[in-house]
């Protein structure tokens, strides 16, 4: 494995603990509000190498609770199962963010994790926008995790364009019977796509409308603003 970065100390990237958090390059979507494209669309050395980023998270341990793998998408790499059990091993609390495209790579990584944060984008119809050409991977990890014992959140950041009021029935039918969902308000600052910088984001008052109609789908819906 190899990494585009480690923060050493993030209070906010896994509920309730103080973490490190692992960047991997890399990524199947092209989502034009991403904030990381930097390693995603064209990702520069130096990397941090496996060997190296577990002696810093070793060194950090009676600093913090867990480590959070994020990226790009850490799904992407073949090795990625067998870096989360090393660090299992070591005793780290380990977090995972993930898209959903590669659900194999993702049930590999199961056992050695103890919390998931899957992307739930737009609605199905609208994932062509992110440049996917297909969601079937996608909804076999929605139902893996559902279905699953490994505490885990599905989150959602409002994106407008992206996300209507319109659409949250539909999004709806495929969140319902979740644990937990997380609404985020967007953020327009250095995306991808240089005309979402331009976007106007939800009012934190539309966002509250949203977590209401999303309610009925999923109870434990809550804002991460």
């Amino acid at each position: 494995m190899k990494f585009s970065g480690l923060q050493k100390t993030s209070l906010i990237d896994y509920p309730n603990k103080v973490a490190s958090v692992l960047y991997t390059p890399e990524c199947n979507l092209r989502c034009p509000f991403c904030h990381n494209w930097s390693i995603v669309v064209d990702p520069k050395p130096p990397f941090l190498q496996e060997i190296e980023a577990i002696k810093i998270l070793e060194s950090r341990k009676k600093y913090i609770d867990a480590v959070v793998i994020t990226g790009g998408e850490p799904t992407m790499h073949q090795d990625l199962p067998k870096f989360i059990e090393k660090l299992e091993k070591k005793g780290f609390q380990i977090k995972l963010d993930t898209n959903g495209f590669y659900p194999k790579i993702l049930k590999k990584c199961l056992p050695f994790v103890d919390y998931v944060a899957l992307d739930i984008k737009t609605t199905l119809d609208k994932y062509s926008l992110l440049g996917a050409t297909t969601t079937t991977d996608f909804l076999y990890t929605v139902n893996i995790l559902k279905r699953g014992k490994i505490p885990y959140e599905f989150r959602t950041t409002i994106v407008p364009g992206l996300i209507t009021f319109e659409d949250v029935s539909q999004m709806g039918e495929l969140l319902t019977g979740a644990r937990k969902l997380v609404l985020q308000q967007y953020v327009s600052e250095d995306t991808l796509d240089k005309e979402y910088g331009k976007v106007e984001p939800y009012s934190v008052e539309e966002i509250k409308k949203f977590a209401k109609i999303f309610q009925k789908f999923v109870k434990n819906t809550s804002l991460r603003l």
